[in-house]
């Protein structure tokens, strides 16, 4: 008997909790405490997914599944299955994309998706040579198994282990590798600060119409994003200093055109139709067209690049140029990273050579992109990106007329990226 098909997958906005800058008004949180009051929204809605995804970058050692501790402690029912899943700033996405993948009809129809960061409760291990050796002694069973442990043991080994913002091939951080991305393609210090000061306008102005009201819920004393600045100007941007090449006296990326560090913890639904019939009928709701997961060499390309080469593929297997896209979400890593795919996507040269796509994508319209605001803006949380840019770009989306196509872009350190082409409907 042949396979059943896969039913049309649709994306539903959620909710999220107010994203704010490390150690601000949400560093007393845990992954698990920032998670569970988004999860209890979107549960209390009436609705019981069939299955949950959740996602964080950085490890805890507290526990393994956090999706199931998550769910368990937000009152979910426990027979629902939930796993984790990880994939650096896309994170939440590919779990989204996971979950539509996992969608079919048959007893699958609707999914819990999301993610998480605390930033600021990064847990510190020990070196794995110091962890080695106190299993040794703890083993020891005699004094003199122990004085032979003691002496075995290496001062060097005795120090801490504290996660940083650093790929592991290369040793670099994000924003190192994005500078260096930055003069590859000649980007201005000016473009980035403007890109930058469009995040901020369009978060503040989001804020003031009452775009994230039915988009973010409170948490303890937070009930909005801390970190848009209404009072931001180029001006103000052009006066601060590179924060990550400070020696060449050629660096332009700044604490003003970079994500910030962030907490906070986000959820979207992932379903069949018969899934989505199960939410409020007000929940705005979207069409998945397609979708793309990209990975680069990151030796030899710009770690965040994976983006510049799986958009024109997507969009050249559907038929499609820049102009047929309504609507452009793209994480702002970086204002440089944003700049770099934008250079890309209008290079002929990179887009046939690199990329692959021999087809005229057209000029980019800035115009359409990130109208509410993006990651510079509104805060970066590594695992919960995904599903907050999904959400915002599903409202907006699930607000136009039929047929209109949004892209949702995401870079992930690692030299790897997520990508969805949605419709409305």
């Amino acid at each position: 008997m042949p396979a059943a098909i896969a039913p049309n997958v649709w994306i539903a906005s959620g909710v999220r909790t107010p994203f704010a800058k490390v150690d601000g008004p949400l560093a007393s949180y845990d992954a698990i405490e920032l998670s569970v009051p988004v999860v209890k929204a979107m549960l209390a809605q009436g609705v019981k997914p069939d299955f949950a995804v959740w996602g964080t970058v950085i490890p805890n050692l507290t526990w393994s599944n956090l999706a199931r501790e998550v769910l368990l402690d937000a009152g979910g029912d426990p027979t629902i299955p939930a796993f984790s899943t990880i994939m650096a700033c896309s994170t939440s996405m590919i779990g989204a994309i996971e979950a539509a993948g996992m969608v079919d009809g048959r007893g699958r129809d609707l999914a819990l998706v999301g993610g998480v960061e605390s930033m600021s409760r990064v847990q510190i291990g020990l070196s794995v040579a110091l962890s080695d050796w106190i299993r040794k002694f703890q083993g020891a069973k005699t004094g003199g198994q122990r004085l032979q442990a003691l002496g075995a043991l290496n001062l060097k080994d005795v120090r801490l282990f504290i996660p940083k913002v650093a790929n592991r091939v290369t040793g670099l951080s994000m924003g190192e590798h994005t500078e260096i991305t930055a003069k590859e393609w000649n980007l201005s210090r000016a473009d980035q600060d403007a890109i930058a000061f469009a995040s901020h306008q369009g978060a503040v102005k989001g804020w003031e119409e009452g775009f994230f009201d039915d988009l973010v819920i409170p948490i303890g004393g937070a009930k909005r994003d801390a970190i848009p600045r209404k009072d931001s100007t180029l001006e103000k941007l052009a006066k601060l200093g590179p924060a990550f090449d400070k020696t060449s006296g050629k660096g332009t990326l700044t604490a003003g055109n970079s994500s910030p560090l962030t907490d906070g913890a986000a959820a979207i639904w992932v379903g069949s139709e018969a899934g989505m019939a199960r939410l409020p009928g007000e929940t705005p709701k979207v069409r998945i067209v397609d979708y793309e997961v990209t990975s680069i060499d990151l030796r030899h390309e710009g770690l965040l690049m994976a983006p510049a080469y799986g958009v024109p593929r997507m969009l050249a297997r559907n038929g499609m140029t820049y102009a047929d896209v309504d609507l452009w979400e793209i994480h702002e890593a970086f204002a440089a990273q944003v700049l770099s795919h934008i250079a890309a996507w209008e290079s002929a040269k990179f887009l046939s050579e690199k990329a692959g796509v021999t087809a005229p994508m057209g000029a980019f319209p800035r115009e359409r992109m990130n109208p509410y605001g993006g990651s510079l803006a509104l805060g970066h949380p590594f695992g919960a990106t995904g599903a907050r840019i999904l959400s915002q770009a599903v409202k907006e989306l699930a607000a136009r007329p039929k047929g209109e196509r949004a892209i949702v872009s995401i870079c992930a350190d690692g030299g790897q990226g997520t990508m969805m082409l949605l419709e409305s409907a």
